[in-house]
């Protein structure tokens, strides 16, 4: 059986050491305040002064709730409105009444005739008009700091909203305040109604004009919930925008408000459907996201975004917005006749918008890729992309790069295709990486895996300037010649592999442009190979042996020691420096240029024998016309001035000295390889 209380050890203690003193400071202090203290003795006794001061407090007490029963609150309209005019630096004027009740659990406003005009340059429109505003508060949470609206109708609210070409905003009451990209935080609502709201934007920057009506009512039919409805115009070509959300009844704070939207415009749709994740809280939101359109490139006329040209394309997604930071996760779709997926964030850092960007293929079509460099991509009947340079008859693709979008953004992307679809370079895997920093944009690596032997090499585009300058070099490893020049017959006419390399730099808006202007130098090299016999006799136009062997199917072939070609590129035109065809039998030098502007070319080969020949008809080789389809052929002019000195030679003379024109002593040495090629590279 438990001791009593008194007789427990610890309570002891604890009386004597805690209870004791604590009783023992109590009474002292008692008993110092009822001898010592003024206001103590005042209460009990008060005397002339202390009566005078409890009076004037009942009798000041009594004359606040006077007047506030009195007050007319639109005697503050004038100030309220001279101080926010003095604020934020336009006219702000209550020109309706203006009710306050204050004696509520949830005090309540009114405000009539609401005006906020316009900054100095665009106050010929006033930024808002609003007939009437009524706004109730929670009194408990607002004793804690917290704003929490039971209620809030806003009829006929007309907002005009316009932003400059160099980034002036009209709705920034504190134009020098940060732009953070934060999403507009809204007080929780539990009931919000919008009567006949109307809002007109004007974008400068992108072109744009949007008239919209905004609706916000109460009930279970089609025109319950939240609308909105704009129709406008975007860079000349007609734009929509369709927002619905349910009614705005018992929201909370820590349900998702459901919504669905639509854009339309310069060719793109976009279309979203999901819900904030805290309503009123504009900055946190995710949706299901699908876009489509004819060229990623107008997305940033939507979105603010650049993006590179691009076939048709369709693409869903998960959108998420944390304030600054947009994620679009997990998408997939198609881009012209290729598979896209991958994963963007875009963010803003400082002032300036950050995009990062992780895309995969797994099946490119290669066509598709050559729109991004400005090609022309057209997508046909059968969903095949079929691509053009711009221009009839060019190679290069003439698209200008679109600059001022480069110098608004940062960003890095990465690119890679698993595998290629069937091509004529037989091109097998891609893998492209990109940095944009202020406005310099630099590609690395730039990767084109072949079934044997790549591409790869880096870029730099400075942006910066009006006119872009590039910079490139690139290297071909290992390229089969068997893939460049077509088998005859079921064979190989030439086999080997192909080093090359390009280095130049430019101006220029476009690929076609920056070729047109470039200069640097350009080199391929074959170490070494095999040709067919055939084809190396008529390099030095060997009738009896070349057309022979060619006539009769001889597949025989001849060694290539080396072929180099190294250029120098001027003023967008390559000149041959070193061309030299070293096989066993001839020896072959080559010498004209190449036009990178007019893409056309005009290139003489002139073969020597290395063996002595009785009958060799000497002419050089030409190759002339369009980089597209150049023609191949010989100089018919030396030809018949070889046969004509035969002739004559015969007539004057003896027949057998008119054999001499076509003896060749096959006096041809064997070119120093090991020096063309180290000079090449």
């Amino acid at each position: 059986m438990p001791k009593p209380l008194k007789e427990n050890p610890n309570w002891l203690v604890v009386r004597d050491r805690a209870l004791v003193p604590a009783g023992a400071w109590a009474r002292s202090r008692r008993d110092w305040i009822v001898t010592r203290d003024p206001v103590y003795a005042g209460l009990r006794r008060p005397g002339r002064t202390e009566q005078i001061a409890a009076g004037a407090t009942v009798a000041l007490l009594a004359l606040m709730v006077v007047l506030l029963m009195l007050f007319q609150w639109n005697w503050l309209r004038g100030p309220i409105g001279d101080w926010a005019s003095a604020r934020y630096d336009r006219e702000i004027e209550l020109n309706g009444d203006l009710d306050v009740n204050l004696f509520s659990g949830t005090p309540s406003a009114r405000i009539r005739g609401l005006r906020i005009g316009g900054p100095d340059w665009a106050a010929e429109r006033d930024t808002l008009r609003v007939e009437d505003i009524q706004a109730s508060v929670k009194i408990l949470p607002l004793l804690s700091g917290r704003i929490e609206m039971p209620a809030l109708t806003i009829t006929r609210p007309e907002a005009v909203l316009i932003a400059t070409e160099d980034g002036r905003k009209s709705w920034k009451l504190d134009p020098d305040a940060p732009d953070t990209g934060e999403g507009l935080k809204l007080p929780p609502i539990h009931r919000l109604t919008i009567r006949d709201g109307r809002l007109s934007l004007t974008e400068q920057r992108r072109d744009m004009t949007l008239e919209a009506t905004i609706t916000a009512r109460e009930g279970t039919d089609g025109e319950a919930g939240f609308h909105l409805d704009g129709r406008g115009t975007m860079n000349g070509t007609p734009l929509t925008l369709t927002v619905r959300g349910g009614p705005f009844i018992n929201i909370r704070r820590d349900r998702p408000y459901a919504f669905t939207a639509e854009l339309a415009g310069v060719g793109s749709r976009l279309k979203a459907d999901g819900s904030i994740t805290r309503p009123f809280d504009l900055g946190q939101f995710q949706a299901a996201l699908s876009l489509q359109g004819r060229d990623m490139a107008d997305l940033y006329l939507l979105t603010g975004v650049t993006t590179p040209n691009t076939p048709p394309y369709r693409l869903s997604g998960a959108l998420t917005r944390d304030d600054a930071l947009f994620t679009f996760s997990d998408f997939s779709g198609r881009v012209g006749s290729s598979d896209l997926s991958g994963d963007l964030t875009v963010n803003k850092v400082g002032d300036r918008r950050r995009v990062e960007a992780d895309l995969r293929s797994r099946l490119l079509d290669i066509e598709d890729l050559m729109a991004v460099l400005g090609a022309e991509p057209r997508v046909t009947p059968s969903g095949d992309t079929v691509v053009t340079s711009g221009a009839p008859g060019r190679l290069l693709p003439d698209a200008p790069l679109n600059v001022e979008r480069l110098r608004v953004m940062d960003g890095t992307l990465r690119y890679r295709a698993a595998r290629v679809k069937r091509n004529d370079l037989d091109i097998r895997q891609v893998d492209l990486g990109a940095e944009l920093k202020d406005g310099i944009l630099n590609l690395d690596p730039v990767a084109f895996n072949f079934n044997r032997g790549e591409l790869r090499g880096t870029a730099r585009i400075n942006a910066t300037r009006d006119m872009p300058y590039t910079t490139a070099d690139f290297r071909l490893r290992g390229y089969p010649l068997e893939s460049i020049i077509p088998a005859r017959d079921g064979v190989p006419t030439v086999t080997g592999r192909a080093l090359g390399r390009a280095k130049l730099e430019g101006p220029g808006a476009s690929v076609h442009d920056f070729a047109a202007g470039s200069k640097g130098a350009i080199s391929l090299v074959v170490p070494q190979g095999q040709m067919r016999a055939a084809f190396a006799e008529l390099l030095g136009i060997n009738l009896t042996a070349g057309l022979g062997k060619l006539l009769s199917g001889d597949t025989g072939s001849s060694e290539i020691r080396c072929a180099v070609a190294d250029f120098t590129v001027s003023g967008g035109t390559a000149t041959a420096r070193t061309f030299v065809i070293d096989t066993t039998p001839v020896l072959a030098r080559g010498s004209g240029t190449i036009d990178l502007g007019a893409e056309t070319m005009n290139l003489r080969i002139d073969g020597e024998t290395k063996q002595a020949r009785l009958i060799r008809l000497w002419s050089p080789i030409v190759v002339q016309g369009p980089l597209t389809g150049p023609k191949v052929g010989v100089d018919s002019a030396s030809v018949a001035g070889q046969v004509g000195l035969g002739a004559a030679l015969g007539a004057l003379i003896n027949p057998l000295v008119a054999l001499l024109p076509f003896v060749d002593p096959g006096l041809a040495e064997d070119a120093n390889c090991g020096a063309l090629i180290s000079s090449a590279r």
